[in-house]
């Protein structure tokens, strides 16, 4: 394949020309996940040529998935996200290569798969991750491009990045610390597809200006965008929060897990114990699973996504041994907390890993 032909269209810019694609082809990126975000931004920045892409996601292809992740196809239906992109890019450049991780991301891991990317990208739909990533960033002295969906809106913006006057703005410039509420996924409050690839696209823009150095970039600010009335807002942002202050709180013991399985053991409970649990009728099962049509191997007593949680349809289990369970054992994490705070002594745990590896 004639490499200087494939790109020509983006070469004959001015903004890019030859030497321009010369550090595309030299740039190494790090994806976390390959969702909606992740795999659009993947696909047209392997388009762009990136040189190195690695991919970051533990999750399979889902069909409730499909009309968001329009990269995968039915009959990759339960199959490696990480694995499926992956191949897909191959198939569309053989000037990009392209590595693959399938477990979570965790603060134990994340030196490793991430030390050598100078850019990241936070395609990712938890909330305890986006911190993670973006301390991880912080202290490491890395660009981080965020993304994030909710319902109609969509948030993009360049964290952590080099500039003359030093490492702008990042995430908790923003927010300095973590909602302890749940915040709720695409998967229970729902989404429209366009805005997905909308995000995921601006998001490969600002890599491809970063790398190239063209362009202005969303730093210190967060852009804000609605597709309902495709309104814009920029929301700006001042750099007050200290790598110091990050790093107390990256080092602290307690920081909390991306999926949240190294925190209170307590509140989880292992496949064979529910299955052994199972027989005594003791128990009662509570799903917070959004997707009704999500294949549960046992009987459910209560089906309570997190998004209509109410506390009162709990009273009739409270002489009973309780388990919530969902797809990944995310959600009825979260949940578990949630109840386990609000009726002190409550016999509650969660399924941990989730129905996925049941």
């Amino acid at each position: 394949m004639d490499k200087e032909k494939m790109f020509i269209r983006q070469t004959t810019l001015p903004e890019v020309g030859l030497k321009g694609q010369e550090k595309l082809s030299n740039a190494k990126i790090a994806i976390i996940g390959c969702g909606g975000l992740g795999s659009a931004a993947a696909v047209y920045l392997a388009a762009t040529g990136i040189g190195q892409i690695h991919l970051i996601d533990y999750d399979k292809i889902d069909v409730s998935n499909l009309h968001r992740q329009v990269f995968y196809k039915l009959e990759e239906v339960g199959k490696s996200k990480a694995k499926s992109l992956a191949k897909h890019i191959e198939s569309i450049s053989s000037f990009v290569s392209v590595s693959i991780h399938e477990e979570p991301i965790n603060k134990y891991n994340i030196t490793e798969e991430l030390k050598n990317y100078s850019i990241i990208l936070d395609c990712t739909d938890s909330l305890p991750t986006k911190y993670l990533l973006n301390d991880y960033c912080v202290l490491n002295n890395k660009t981080l491009v965020y993304g994030s969906l909710y319902k109609h809106d969509g948030y993009v913006a360049v964290f952590n990045a080099d500039s003359k006057d030093g490492r702008t703005a990042h995430l908790r410039d923003a927010f300095p610390e973590m909602s302890k509420k749940h915040v709720p996924n695409c998967s229970e409050i729902g989404t429209l597809n366009p805005i997905v690839g909308i995000i995921g696209l601006m998001q490969a823009n600002e890599v491809i200006k970063i790398i190239t150095e063209t362009g202005t970039l969303l730093i210190n600010k967060i852009l804000i965008y609605n597709s309902m009335d495709n309104s814009q807002f920029i929301m700006k942002l001042k750099s007050a929060f200290s790598k110091d202050r990050v790093a107390a709180i990256y080092n602290n013991e307690n920081y909390f897990d991306a999926r949240c399985e190294l925190q209170d053991e307590g509140l989880l409970i292992e496949a064979n114990q529910l299955r052994n649990k199972l027989p005594d009728g003791n128990i009662k099962i509570i799903s917070v699973i959004a997707d009704t049509n999500f294949p549960i191997p046992f009987s459910v007593d209560l089906s309570m996504p997190n998004s209509k949680f109410d506390a009162a349809k709990l009273a009739p289990f409270m002489s009973n041994e309780i388990v919530v369970v969902c797809q990944k054992g995310i959600s009825s994490y979260a949940t578990t907390k949630r109840i386990r705070k609000e009726f002190s002594g409550l016999k509650v745990f969660s399924l941990k890993n989730g129905l996925e590896n049941y």
